[in-house]
């Protein structure tokens, strides 16, 4: 590093991002489903529903156990 160079600055934050999921595409497939069967049948609305709530109750877990693993610094 020459004299005329900056100061970098100390490093911040280290940036956390979660690992692959297949979570995101089922709870667009089941958002998907519902609004498909809305036009087609009440099973598919039911199905959908299903398929969203408890891929998203699932994601919020997932993303809360994450959460609690990563360092209080």
């Amino acid at each position: 590093m020459s004299p005329l160079d900056p100061q970098i600055p100390p490093v911040g934050e280290e940036i956390h991002l979660p690992g692959p999921s297949l979570l995101p595409l089922l709870t667009t497939v089941g958002i998907t489903l519902a609004v498909v069967g809305i036009t087609l049948s009440l099973i598919l609305v039911i199905a959908g529903v299903v398929l969203t709530v408890v891929c998203a109750a699932r994601w919020i877990a997932d993303t809360r156990h994450e959460i609690n693993e990563l360092p209080l610094d």
